[in-house]
């Protein structure tokens, strides 16, 4: 079933090119850039103008008035290498500027990223994201280092034409001009719909790359399915939607082209007739009209290259847009004006919830937790246990601070989370999650992410207490090896054992393990359940566990039940009482005794 599309909240509406005002704020950081970027822009295209005048020179000068020819001539040479020169460091310094605001841009968008909330991947899909980071600000990139650059030098050389054009032939130039009102009419009511055509697209790219990056990280799955042929038909739909509305954008651009060209030249054609019968009753002279027609051609086309310079702006500025939607989103958890210290006892942290309740934002109808009330005490290890959706990883998602509670409070040491520092907060935990997160580096990288100031013998040291010291000593390159995106190169109880590894070397008061355990065979959870203990001494540490016989030993055996504690107590005692705890352990020990 196809995903449908979500997108950050809409920024208010913005005038047509209001979103390339983000790309002014950054390309304004490197003014000496800009400066140079300007000063050869205004040389090339005084240069450009200067050679129908050179023309005008050897004509009239040269050819009809019987002096140096090649004096002129040289002129004209001279004028070509001052715009050949002028052009190349044109070209550098917009280059330059458009690689490096787009690297600060995605810099400035990524740092945001790393600000939200949970919630904000749950309504903005990462996928969509990473197209987003890759395809818009490549427009973007081609804007400001390209489009810009080519607009304003035909706006310069434009209008430095139409200024010439007045001084060689007032009367046709006055002609001409009167063209000009209806052609910038005309782009600018087609721009508006280019760009909402040129947004859908960008949209729609961002659909094709979202579904590629689905599809083929579950390959797997999809192969063992058989679902290849639907997948293929499921991507050439996207692919044909995005075609569709680029199709769109593009007839509106060959529109605009058309229409922008046959006004442009149009108008030239019929200021020329006249301009020959002015000549031919000697009122101007044939240098002069040369240089008039040659002019008009660079004005005329400079106004023409104006519309599809107006289509990449107003596309540039449909992707500017998006990202200045990701750079712009506000956190929802961020840190207090006056953050609450949060000091570690000597006996450990004390984590207390009381009379929490909460729904996730995506289940607003269904309550992940129902006034909980749980105090875990300095050192304690609590298992929690209950049904599937019964809220036993929501804990630990409040616990840290990826969400705030709907009512009731999260306190660790007395000190309400909301008045704390997140990054203290965290700091103060470690979590191994039942789906192990191996980055795509090296073990070392991945090991050391607990502690990034970490050396080698803690690295080590942490790894033997692990149990992960004997595989990542037999790898290729030791810590060095690179594992493999998602830990390719790892099996399922070697990654669960790095992420303990990882937690050791955190070496925080608090622990939390999130079914740690659940989906190993019996030798890997045997390794992974003795680096556990050893990782849960002297610790308070609060365990999520599907598997009863893993949490046996804990102090204290917390059973939710639809978001509500329903049994408390030690396994002797629940197993006594007879509820929902011991109909579980029931079923469970009947199924490792009919092993």
């Amino acid at each position: 079933m196809e995903a449908p599309t979500q997108t950050p909240t809409p920024a208010p509406a913005r005038p047509a090119l209001g979103s390339l005002t983000m790309l002014w704020r950054f390309a304004r950081r490197y003014p000496a850039r800009i400066a140079a970027a300007l000063l050869a822009l205004i040389l090339s295209s005084g240069a450009t103008l200067a050679i129908p005048n050179g023309f005008r020179l050897v004509i009239d000068k040269g050819f009809m008035g019987g002096g140096d020819i090649g004096r002129w001539f040289e002129y004209l040479l001279l004028i070509v290498i001052v715009l050949a020169v002028a052009s190349a460091f044109r070209f550098y310094f917009v280059s330059w500027l458009g690689e490096r605001v787009v690297a600060d841009i995605r810099s400035a968008t990524q740092a945001n990223l790393l600000q939200q909330a949970p919630r904000f991947f749950e309504d903005n899909r990462p996928s969509e994201i990473a197209s987003r980071m890759t395809a818009d600000t490549a427009i973007v990139e081609q804007v400001v280092g390209s489009t810009v650059s080519v607009a304003l030098r035909n706006m310069v050389t434009g209008l430095g034409g139409l200024i010439y054009l007045f001084a060689l032939a007032p009367k046709l130039a006055g002609l001409l001009l009167l063209g000009i009102p209806v052609i910038l009419l005309a782009l600018v009511s087609l721009g508006r719909q280019v760009r909402k055509y040129s947004r859908a697209s960008q949209d729609r790219l961002a659909d094709i790359g979202s579904t590629t990056a689905e599809v083929l990280g579950a390959m797997k799955i999809v192969q063992a399915f058989g679902q290849e042929a639907r997948e293929a038909a499921r991507f050439d739909a996207t692919v044909e939607r995005g075609f569709a509305t680029a199709r769109q954008r593009i007839r509106l651009r060959a529109l605009m082209t058309a229409l922008a060209f046959t006004l442009v030249f149009g108008s030239i054609t019929g200021v020329m007739w006249l301009g020959a019968i002015d000549v031919a009753a000697g009122r101007l002279s044939g240098g002069s009209i040369a240089a008039f027609v040659l002019t008009g051609g660079l004005v005329a086309g400079a106004f023409g290259s104006l519309s599809e310079s107006w289509g990449d702006l107003l596309r540039g500025a449909g992707a500017a847009s998006r990202l200045h939607e990701l750079m712009n989103a506000r956190a929802e958890i961020v840190p207090p004006a006056r953050p609450q210290p949060l000091v570690e006892g000597v006996e450990g942290v004390r984590l207390t919830f009381d009379n929490v309740h909460f729904h996730y934002p995506t289940r607003p109808d269904q309550a992940a937790l129902n006034g909980v009330t749980l105090d875990v005490q300095p050192g304690e290890t609590v298992a929690v246990v209950g049904p599937s959706g019964a809220g036993k990883s929501t804990l630990i998602q409040l616990a840290l601070r990826f969400y705030d509670p709907d009512s009731g409070s999260v306190r660790l040491n007395g000190v309400a989370l909301p008045d704390a520092s997140p990054a203290q907060l965290r700091g103060m935990m470690a979590i191994v999650p039942q789906d192990s997160i191996i980055f795509a580096a090296s073990a070392r990288d991945n090991l050391r992410y607990g502690r990034w100031n970490a050396t080698d013998a803690d690295i080590w040291a942490a790894a033997r207490a692990a149990n992960a010291e004997a595989f990542l000593r037999a790898l290729p390159d030791g810590l060095d090896t690179y594992l493999g995106e998602g830990g390719a190169r790892l099996s399922g109880g070697q990654r669960q054992r790095v992420s303990i590894a990882r937690a050791l070397l955190r070496d925080a008061p608090l622990l939390l393990l999130d079914e740690a355990t659940s989906a190993l065979d019996a030798e890997s959870e045997r390794l992974v359940q003795d680096a556990l203990g050893r990782l849960m001494r002297h610790r308070t540490t609060i365990v999520i566990a599907h598997r009863l016989a893993t949490i046996r030993a804990a102090d204290r055996i917390v059973v939710l039940d639809e978001g509500q504690i329903v049994e408390q107590g030690n396994h002797t005692s629940l197993v006594a009482q007879g509820g929902l705890y011991a109909r579980l352990a029931n079923l469970q020990f009947q199924d490792i005794a009919a092993v």
